[in-house]
């Protein structure tokens, strides 16, 4: 005899199996759309190095759009300008596909 998922929960005194936990608690946070994109931030943040990512900080990324952080307006017009896209084909080579099409730069506030 099979016992369903319900029963086996109230079996187990409603106590649930740690990776669902988890897996609730990142898609209840949206922390588990952060995640995914994880290799995303981390190739922008190894190709830009370890000063320039500190002041260009990737928050966001949605389709296909990397959303950058900028602490001073000379780094946004910097990177808005001129090395941006060169920074932006960088990345995708680092993550071997093209997952970022467009990288936006905001003035950190």
């Amino acid at each position: 005899m099979s016992r369903s998922r319900k029963d086996y929960e109230a079996y187990r005194g409603g106590v649930h199996r740690a990776g669902d936990a988890v897996r609730d608690f990142l898609r209840s946070s949206g922390l588990g759309a952060k995640l995914k994109d994880y290799p995303i931030y981390e190739a922008w943040r190894v190709v830009l190095g370890p000063d320039l990512s500190r002041r260009a900080r990737a928050v966001d990324f949605r389709r296909g759009e990397l959303i950058v952080e900028v602490e001073s307006a000379a780094h946004h017009h910097e990177l808005a300008n001129f090395t941006g896209e060169r920074y932006r084909q960088l990345t995708n080579q680092h993550l071997r596909r093209e997952a970022v099409r467009m990288v936006t730069f905001k003035l950190k506030r």
